[in-house]
């Protein structure tokens, strides 16, 4: 069985389902059907797609599994977000070795609690 295909081969549109078949019961449905937005993506995002699931969306874990820097696994995690349709949020400035010293002395202190750390650690 061919996989279905998302885009048109020849003008590279959107295609859209129009009949659905039962080869069971032979019973087949006609309509108007989307076929959702991963199939609006390329068989190489499809691809980055799949291996970012199986590695659970931990990018340490994609980037031994394909090769790619984080940067590189970032940038295509970026475009096959685009290519979804989604909004791409602002990468989350790196703390620098003393702002995480003193987050966590600030924690060890009592001074903040331990989601607030976390948060700040994450950059919110």
């Amino acid at each position: 069985m061919n996989p279905v295909i998302g885009q048109c081969p020849i003008c590279n549109d959107t295609l859209h389902v129009t009949r659905l078949h039962c080869r069971n019961c032979d019973t087949t449905i006609e309509g108007h059907f989307s076929l959702g937005r991963l199939y609006e993506l390329t068989p190489e995002q499809l691809s980055f797609v799949e291996t970012f699931m199986k590695c659970e969306g931990k990018i340490n874990r994609v980037e031994q599994e394909i090769g790619l820097s984080y940067p590189a696994v970032r940038s295509r995690l970026t475009e096959v977000i685009k290519a979804m349709g989604f909004e791409v949020g602002e990468a989350p400035q790196e703390l620098t070795p003393d702002e995480r010293k003193q987050i966590l002395a600030d924690l060890s202190a009592g001074k903040i609690t331990s989601d607030e750390a976390m948060a700040l650690l994450r950059g919110e």
